[in-house]
């Protein structure tokens, strides 16, 4: 599995200036290197100095790499296997209307190659990355150009840098670097990112298996290749793994549908940690004053040697334990509807509950690449408390109870409380004097 700091994959930003060809005009009269001699990646390299970027993460290369990543491993789904979909989610949604009174959230079913995964999950991980890579790459940029503008100003500019038109002597151009930094930062961020999602897309089963709603709202969408894959080794027919899996996309999909506040709430969770990030600047200054410009490496090992770790800031632990939470609540409320809609009716529903209870919550190589990557750990590891809560206050104030939580956010359970599910389940709505089956709905 490629992850962020394989260092078997090809450095994507190294290169050795000095070799560049002349190439185009940056339109004020520089003649910058012409990367487009060494390859795809050097072009893109190329479009960023005659481009400007429309945001932290250069989103066409991060499309471009995961797709890449696929290689032909994105089998596709033929209309049997469509049809199957449609068919289990359909079952699926009738035996959730036993288990939750949230009504079904579906309002059409697809079958999803992992090309499909990458294009139609897109956009909601623009809205996560975003304002990550904002406030790392905006440090990063100054970090850099502080540096060379130091080296400029000392007379130990290397020449090969001096080829983009950056320090004195080059007419007209000042510090052309600097304006420039910012589409670099987007430009690596935008290669990890595409590694991370080309990997993530051969794990996932379904548009809601992280626990966030990645897909188009209303939309349930199982990925049939990693379906299959999950079912390896569980000596279940696929039939019902289909179905077990169905059962969770439908359920999430109820959740999403129903629960109008809990999709920004997630995306906010993320805007908050992000607006917590610091950057040890003398951290990126260190990892910038040992590259190379003519080592290729040299660039590969800044980037492995995590000169884009934000440091943990009490805002962004804060931050972080509200999204684990929330994930937590989420993935526990699918994993006890699906566990009571299943009930009896599937022979191998126990055996289907762990599995997908183990890797939910350890997570598999692409999501910890992911975690890596942005600082964001888009797993719950509470996931069992959080379902022997939603249990207990089924037990105590049945399914119309434990639904109508969900009402409010101020009515769903603390971190404090997952500690303590029983007690929780005692006392909760007593303090206000809510009755709980009064909030469904």
């Amino acid at each position: 599995m490629t992850t962020v700091n394989d260092m078997s994959t090809p450095p994507p930003f190294g290169f050795g200036f000095g070799d560049a060809p002349s190439g185009d005009d940056d339109g004020e009269g520089n003649n910058l290197p012409d990367f487009s001699a060494f390859g795809p990646m050097f072009a893109q390299l190329q479009h960023l100095f005659t481009q400007q970027s429309s945001g932290p993460v250069n989103w066409d290369l991060a499309r471009q790499l995961a797709t890449s990543t696929l290689g032909g491993a994105s089998a596709a789904v033929g209309p049997a296997e469509a049809g199957a979909i449609e068919a289990a989610v359909r079952l699926a949604d009738l035996w959730l209307d036993e288990a939750t009174t949230l009504p079904s959230g579906v309002e059409r079913t697809e079958g999803w190659t992992r090309q499909e995964w990458i294009e139609r999950t897109l956009p909601i991980w623009t809205a996560l990355c975003d304002p990550v890579a904002e406030r790392v790459t905006t440090a990063m940029g100054s970090a850099i150009e502080g540096q060379l503008g130091q080296l400029s100003d000392s007379g130990e500019l290397p020449a090969e840098l001096r080829a983009f038109g950056f320090g004195p002597g080059v007419p007209g151009s000042g510090n052309p670097l600097g304006g420039i930094m910012s589409q670099v930062g987007g430009l690596m961020f935008g290669a990890q990112v595409g590694q991370g999602l080309g990997a993530l897309s051969q794990e996932v089963v379904s548009a809601s298996d992280v626990g966030v709603p990645l897909g188009p709202p209303g939309v349930a969408a199982l990925v049939p290749q990693n379906v299959a894959a999950f079912g390896e080794g569980l000596e279940r027919p696929s039939d019902e793994v289909r179905l077990y899996l169905a059962l969770r996309e439908a359920a999430h999909q109820r959740l999403f549908s129903h629960v109008p506040w809990l999709r920004q709430r997630l995306l906010d969770t993320v805007a908050a940690y992000a607006r917590g990030i610091t950057v040890d600047m003398s951290a990126i200054e260190s990892a910038v004053s040992q590259i190379d410009p003519t080592d290729p490496n040299s660039v590969q090992e800044a980037l492995a040697g995590g000169m884009f770790e934000p440091q943990a800031t009490p805002e962004q632990q804060t931050a972080l334990r509200r999204l684990e939470t929330l994930l937590a609540l989420v993935e526990g409320w699918v994993d006890t509807v699906v566990a009571a809609a299943a009930g009896s009716r599937m022979p191998g529903a126990d055996a289907l509950r762990e599995a997908s209870r183990r890797r939910r919550a350890t997570g598999g190589p692409a999501e910890q690449t992911f975690a890596t990557l942005v600082g964001l750990e888009l797993r719950p590891r509470r996931l069992r408390e959080a379902a022997a809560l939603w249990w207990a206050v089924a037990e105590k104030h049945g399914v119309e109870g434990r639904d109508g939580l969900w009402a409010h956010p101020d009515l769903l359970p603390t971190p404090d409380d997952l500690d303590d599910p029983i007690g929780f389940a005692e006392t909760v709505g007593a303090a206000d004097g809510i009755d709980l089956g009064d909030l469904e709905g």
